[in-house]
C-alpha cells in the first residue's frame, strides 16, 4: 500500500515540479538530444552487452567518487564494462571523462515503476552501484526483486535529512535492506542509517571516499598559470551567491595592504556555471575588470589598468588544477550556503585552506582535517578576512599539515572495490 501511494504521490506532484525541470534545461543545455532516457528509451544499439556494472552518480562530486571507483575496479578487471548513469548535464559533463570504450552513459530513468522496469530489463547489469545519497526507491526495490546486488558507497546522511529519515523508518527501511551492503562514511552516518531501519550487518565504516578521489594534475596547473600569469593567487572555489561579494571586499583589503610583489590575484571560480554572468557583474560593481576562462579572456590588454582585474574560472573540470597554483584557497558553500563543498582537493595540493562554519556535508573529513590541524573553520566574513590576510603572511606549516592528513586517509576505494567484487562473485 505504502508504494502504492508513493507512486500515486509521483504522480501528482511530478507535472508540478516540471516547469523548474525544465527551466534548467534551457539554462543549463545538453538535455534535448537524450530526453528519452528518462523514459527508458535509448539510442538504438547503445546497449550492446548484458553484464554491465550500473554506476549511478549526479553531482561532480558524486562523479569523481563514482570516476575512482571505475578505475580502482578496471585494474582489478580490465574487462569489466560500466553502464554510468546521471540525471544533470553537469553530471553527464563530468562523467564522459570517466566512461571508456565499451562503456556506456545514459541519463537515469524517472523513480517510476514503468520507466525503473524497462530500464533495468534493457541494460540487465550484474550489479548496480549508487553514491553517497542517491536513494530512489522504485529503482532500487525493483532491481532487488530482479536480484541484481545493489551497493551505497561513500554513504552520507546530512544534519538535515537525518531527522526525516528516521521519522520515515517505516518507508526507508525497505528500501534501505534492499542493498547487499552500504559502506558508510562515518560512524555518525552508519548510525544514522540504521536508526532510519537499516540492518546492522548491512552497514560498514569505511571512510571518506573523497580522499582517494583527489588527484593533483600538472597538466592543467600549467595551463592556467599561462592564462592567470605569474604572481599568488586567492582562490574562491565553488563560491556562492554572497559568497563572491564577501571575497571581493576581502580581495580590496588584501590589494590595500603591504603585499609580495607582484600583487596578489583573486580568483573565482563558482559552483554553477549559468551564475557567472551575475559573478562578473558583482566583479565589475566591486570596481574590477573581469576576466573569463570561458570567453579566454587574456590580461595582456590590461597591462597598463593600475587595478588588477579578478578572474573568473567559468568552466567544467579546472578546479583541481586551479587549487595546484593557488597561495591561499577559500572553499565555497560554507560561509552563506549551507553544506560546504569538497575542501579535500586543496589540502592535498598542500594549499592552506578556510571554510565557513557550515561543513556538514563533509563532517568526518573535518574532523580528520582538524585533528591534524590542517584548515582552519571561520564563523564569519570578518573572521574569514583576518585569517586570509594572516595567510598570506605567513600559513605556518598549515598547508603541510593539511596534505598529510589527507595523506593519511586514503585506501577507501580499493578495499570497497575488492569487497563488491567479492560480493557479487
Amino acid at each position: 500500500m505504502k508504494w502504492a501511494i508513493y507512486n500515486l504521490l509521483f504522480l501528482i506532484v511530478y507535472p508540478f515540479l516540471l516547469p523548474g525541470f525544465l527551466l534548467r534545461m534551457l539554462r543549463r543545455g545538453g538535455y534535448k538530444a537524450r530526453m528519452g532516457d528518462r523514459f527508458a528509451l535509448y539510442p538504438a544499439g547503445l546497449i550492446k552487452a548484458n553484464d554491465y556494472v550500473w554506476i549511478h552518480a549526479v553531482s561532480v562530486g558524486e562523479v569523481q567518487v563514482a570516476g575512482q571507483l571505475m578505475r580502482e575496479w578496471r585494474t582489478a578487471e580490465p574487462s569489466v564494462k560500466f553502464c554510468f548513469s546521471t540525471t544533470s548535464s553537469t553530471g553527464w559533463k563530468m562523467a564522459e571523462k570517466e566512461v571508456k570504450e565499451g562503456d556506456v552513459l545514459i541519463y537515469n530513468p524517472l523513480d517510476f515503476p514503468t520507466f525503473v522496469t524497462a530500464a533495468l530489463k534493457r541494460v540487465k547489469p550484474r550489479a548496480i552501484v549508487l553514491t553517497e545519497s542517491e536513494i530512489w526507491p522504485n529503482f532500487i526495490l525493483k532491481a532487488r526483486k530482479m536480484n541484481i546486488p545493489l551497493f551505497l558507497i561513500n554513504a552520507r546522511v546530512s544534519d538535515r535529512s537525518a531527522p526525516r529519515y528516521k521519522k520515515a523508518k517505516w518507508f526507508f527501511s525497505d528500501v534501505l535492506n534492499a542493498f547487499t551492503k552500504v559502506f558508510a562514511q562515518s560512524e555518525l552516518d552508519a548510525d544514522r542509517l540504521k536508526a532510519a531501519g537499516l540492518r546492522e550487518e548491512k552497514v560498514e565504516v569505511t571512510g571518506s571516499f573523497k580522499f582517494d578521489v583527489a588527484h593533483r594534475n600538472e597538466a592543467k596547473e600549467k595551463e592556467l598559470r599561462e592564462w592567470i600569469g605569474e604572481g599568488k593567487l586567492l582562490i574562491g572555489g565553488s563560491t556562492w551567491p554572497g559568497e563572491d561579494e564577501v571575497l571581493l571586499k576581502i580581495y580590496k583589503a588584501l590589494i590595500s595592504t603591504p603585499t609580495p610583489t607582484p600583487t596578489p590575484k583573486l580568483v573565482i571560480a563558482p559552483r554553477h556555471f549559468e551564475k557567472a554572468d551575475q559573478v562578473e557583474a558583482n566583479i565589475k560593481a566591486a570596481g574590477f575588470e573581469c576576466l573569463r576562462r570561458s570567453r579566454n579572456d587574456s590580461a595582456l590588454r590590461l597591462k597598463s589598468t593600475a587595478t588588477p582585474p579578478v578572474y573568473l574560472a567559468d568552466t567544467t573540470g579546472e578546479l583541481m588544477g586551479l587549487y595546484g597554483i593557488g597561495e591561499v584557497v577559500f572553499v565555497g558553500k560554507s560561509l552563506c550556503e549551507h553544506g560546504s563543498q569538497n575542501m579535500i582537493e586543496s589540502c592535498l595540493c598542500g594549499k592552506p585552506t578556510i571554510v565557513g562554519p557550515y561543513t556538514e556535508n563533509f563532517r568526518p573529513v573535518m574532523s580528520d582535517l582538524k585533528e591534524g590541524e590542517g584548515i582552519v573553520q571561520v564563523q564569519n566574513a570578518e573572521e574569514l578576512e583576518r585569517e586570509i590576510l594572516r595567510l598570506f603572511k605567513d600559513d605556518g606549516g598549515l598547508g603541510k599539515r593539511a596534505q598529510a592528513a589527507v595523506s593519511r586517509r586514503t585506501g577507501v576505494v580499493p578495499k570497497c572495490v575488492k569487497a563488491i567484487r567479492e560480493a557479487i562473485g
